[in-house]
């Protein structure tokens, strides 16, 4: 029997937040007190905001329902463990998709674990060798928490950084957003020590400092992140525009593509025209253009023409068959 109130209170609520209803018997029995000490417990939780709904009938039943906030959950430690490996997984190797409130949530979920279960995900995460894109940057978990919780706290953080050349440096730093591109992590921040906006690679960051110092962040010169992000890569790199139009909805294509590299024109309700610039590889566009399932054709510029060109008669090769790629112009 559950005396304590509080206690009592997060174990009925890990039973209601199971994907059942609950007869006011079974709530009852498994928390070994009175059906009207459950009804109690439950007016108690509506009062906390968790929207529990109760079913008429002989025993009565109760389930937790989507209200219009999220409350706080409550996890037993499978739970936890599972929650966490899969949020370490994808942080650390910059899964498209997994941005940087997933990486927020991972450090608040890391910093209530007790010490058994960080050991649990450690080892499991030690024992998981992850398919990657093979070049090399991936990311400790415990970097991006850090960093996340410095941007998400508005506190300066330090950092020792390791630039393209291998050019070692300390870092101090007023950190503005996480941007994942897909296949990386980038920070967005005001260097301190240079006194402009830098944006750094954080598989190039390592032993990360929040200082606890606050700061009021200033303004960022283009608004958003993502922007700013994408006019530095620009600056830095050789870029090259394209055109490419796909047989296919707007909608398809753009929900196959990475944001950043622009939004499709629909020509029609059938196809659409993506017209941006890159600068990334030659090679690694050609593969995310292939991979929007559906016919494209290649525009400009001629180094992607060619590339996609001969890919596709490798792949061909391959497959012994006759059959184009895809087509280009040019």
């Amino acid at each position: 029997m559950t005396t304590d109130t509080p206690a009592r209170l997060l174990q009925l609520l890990s039973l209601l937040q199971t994907p059942r209803e609950w007869p006011g018997g079974e709530l009852s029995e498994r928390l070994g007190v009175s059906r009207r000490t459950v009804r109690r417990d439950i007016d108690r939780l509506r009062e906390l905001g968790y929207p529990v709904q109760a079913t008429k009938g002989s025993d009565g039943g109760y389930r937790l329902v989507a209200g219009k906030a999220m409350p706080p959950l409550v996890l037993d430690d499978e739970e936890a463990v599972a929650i966490a490996v899969g949020l370490r997984a994808g942080a650390g190797h910059a899964v498209e998709g997994v941005d940087e409130a997933s990486v927020r949530a991972l450090a608040k979920l890391e910093q209530v674990l007790p010490s058994r279960l960080r050991h649990r995900v450690s080892t499991l995460q030690a024992a998981t060798t992850p398919l990657t894109s093979g070049d090399g940057a991936t990311i400790a978990p415990e970097t991006l928490t850090v960093i996340a919780s410095s941007v998400a706290g508005r506190e300066r953080l330090r950092f020792a950084y390791r630039s393209g050349d291998g050019t070692p440096s300390r870092r101090q730093a007023e950190p503005y957003r996480l941007v994942s591109t897909g296949r990386r992590w980038y920070l967005v921040a005001y260097d301190l020590d240079r006194a402009d906006w830098r944006t750094f690679r954080v598989d190039r960051v390592t032993e990360p400092l929040s200082t606890g110092v606050r700061f009021t962040p200033r303004e960022l010169p283009t608004g958003n992140a993502a922007e700013y992000l994408r006019q530095s890569m620009y600056r830095r790199q050789e870029t090259y525009d394209f055109e490419v139009t796909f047989d296919a909805p707007a909608a398809f294509v753009a929900a196959r593509l990475p944001n950043w590299l622009g939004a499709p024109e629909p020509i029609d309700e059938h196809s659409c025209r993506l017209r941006s610039s890159a600068g990334d590889s030659v090679e690694w566009l050609a593969v995310r253009i292939a991979l929007v399932d559906c016919e494209f054709t290649v525009h400009r510029p001629p180094e992607l023409i060619g590339y996609i060109r001969e890919l596709g008669e490798r792949l061909t090769r391959a497959t012994g068959g006759t059959e184009g790629f895809g087509t280009v112009i040019g």
